[in-house]
């Protein structure tokens, strides 16, 4: 695996767009394993996922990336290319629920998430004893009104020192400022206690009760300034009844919030999302 890379592209649809990709691959000489692709007719946007095998490359990584840049500049193509010689950081935030948490370590402990995790942020200190559990460094930074600021800078800097790509929102319950979203865009993960976009906010699953709903959800997202309005990676739901408490729908919820959750976060680290007009496009 460590000789597999993968191209993602997005572009204005038009004919030969597939063969000159292809072609380019095939003249560097890697040989291509899987590729996925899609159109959007009403958008006139054409996406693709390629995946491929660089041991037998004619040409080094740099001439691949030149070549694939003349032909990305002669359709307008967005593009970006991923190799297995770099492993994700993800640094994952919590604050006192624990499920998504303890969910994601033994996921990536076992291997099922392709990831390093150099370390945990919380703006409480309940989850700490998880952390140890699991050897991963734990960060309290405690956030108020006053020292919101102080403390993402802080973050920022955590961030950086451990080269960190990817920042998981398991149930942190705190509101990202504008400048740390954009210093990490598209790089934030957010699982959100709803099927979005009903029950936005907070206390979802009350209001859920509330209006007698006979389907919960949980819902993966891009976290961006516009809150609980990212673009949706993944959602799933499970049936409700009249006779499900408010305790009864919190329960069933966070069994949806682990694995929907996981799934994002797997396809990200899989480098198979691309985002587009506040929407995504996730190859299987």
């Amino acid at each position: 695996m460590q000789d597999t890379a993968t191209l993602l592209v997005s572009c204005p649809d038009r004919r030969g767009l597939v063969a000159a990709l292809a072609q380019v691959l095939y003249g560097h000489g890697a040989n291509i394993l899987d590729a996925d692709q899609h159109t959007d007719p009403v958008a006139g946007q054409f996406f693709q996922r390629i995946k491929f095998d660089m041991s037998e490359l004619h040409t080094d990584r740099r001439s691949l990336e030149t070549a694939i840049g003349e032909v990305a500049q002669r359709f307008s193509m967005k593009w970006r290319l991923c190799d297995r010689t770099h492993r994700y950081r993800t640094a994952i935030f919590v604050s006192k629920y624990d499920h998504c948490l303890y969910d994601l370590l033994l996921r990536q402990r076992s291997g099922e998430l392709a990831t390093d995790i150099p370390l945990i942020i919380s703006n409480h200190q309940d989850l700490e004893p998880v952390a140890r559990q699991f050897d991963v460094p734990f960060h309290h930074l405690p956030v108020t009104k006053d020292t919101k600021a102080e403390q993402e800078d802080k973050t920022l800097q955590l961030l950086a020192g451990a080269n960190v790509d990817l920042v998981v929102l398991a149930r942190y319950m705190q509101i990202l400022s504008d400048d740390f979203l954009n210093a990490f865009d598209g790089q934030v993960i957010n699982i959100h206690h709803s099927f979005l976009p009903a029950f936005m906010g907070s206390k979802p699953y009350h209001r859920a009760f509330e209006r007698g709903v006979k389907l919960i959800g949980a819902t993966a997202h891009y976290a961006t300034a516009e809150l609980d309005e990212g673009p949706i990676i993944e959602q799933d739901v499970v049936r409700c009844s009249h006779s499900d408490s408010v305790q009864d729908l919190v329960r069933k919820g966070r069994d949806l919030e682990k694995v929907v959750l996981a799934r994002a976060v797997r396809w990200h680290l899989d480098d198979r999302i691309l985002v587009y007009d506040n929407k995504t496009v996730v190859f299987s």
